[in-house]
């Protein structure tokens, strides 16, 4: 069982580990019976005596991947060739990591009256399977509108679970994108190209007033924003969280 240390730091378990598209990997841990969090929100993970080190440290700030009705909690990440994300690939389940969290204010707004869009790229996309599964569980009743930007089906991690969870909720709608297709081997049916002010027309026509949250790198984000910004959208009205080094 998970063991709390302090209010906000637990000492927990990996459970299990598996590859959610290439070089990207999602990791399940324990989830402690005190621990409670709002959809959108991270955590800080650190590995506890890990056979290597470098200068970037043993820790890490993840988004929650798993909703709060599931009985784990789960984190997503590209694998860099770093000391941390190595120790973290090859982690066998039973090995213990400290948590610490939760923190941030990433999450749906509540006038349920705008609709929500969403433009996430790559691994940004981390949050919002917890937003979507929770939104979803809830019934919440928000229009919710996800641009999931990658350059090849094989590089979107939950895209499988994200297009069938559209079926379950008719409130939700999925955009996913691929910018190269060229280098994939999986045949695509969806959207190609980048996503751009054309492509938000095409899916929101008739949509108003939304509340727009972007995540991704940071030169995703910024590129995002400046779209928005050059198609009226006002900055009080734009939510960001830059996925930096992952």
């Amino acid at each position: 069982m998970s063991t709390a240390v302090a209010s906000t730091t637990y000492i927990t378990k990996l459970k299990s580990h598996e590859e959610v598209a290439d070089e990207t990997m999602a990791f399940r841990f324990e989830k402690p019976a005190a621990f409670t969090f709002t959809p959108g929100q991270c955590i800080d993970i650190t590995l506890q005596h890990p056979p290597e080190t470098d200068t970037e440290g043993d820790g890490r700030t993840f988004s929650i991947a798993s909703a709060p009705s599931e009985d784990f909690l789960m984190v997503a990440t590209r694998l860099r060739d770093t000391a941390f994300k190595r120790v973290l690939r090859t982690l066998a389940p039973g090995n213990e990591v400290k948590i610490e969290g939760p923190s941030g204010s990433l999450r749906l707004h509540n006038d349920k009256r705008r609709a929500a869009v969403i433009v996430a790229g790559g691994i940004g996309i981390t949050p919002f399977r917890s937003i979507l599964l929770n939104a979803t569980r809830e019934k919440l009743p928000l229009r919710i509108f996800v641009f999931y930007g990658n350059r090849r089906p094989e590089d979107a991690a939950f895209l499988d679970e994200l297009q069938e969870l559209e079926k379950r909720n008719p409130n939700y709608k999925l955009i996913a994108c691929m910018s190269e297709m060229g280098k994939s081997h999986r045949s695509w049916q969806g959207e190609r190209g980048l996503i751009d002010a054309k492509m938000l027309a095409k899916h929101l026509k008739g949509v108003g007033s939304p509340i727009y949250y972007i995540t991704g790198s940071p030169a995703m984000v910024k590129a995002m924003h400046t779209v928005l910004n050059g198609t009226g959208v006002d900055d009080d009205d734009i939510r960001t969280e830059e996925f930096a080094g992952y």
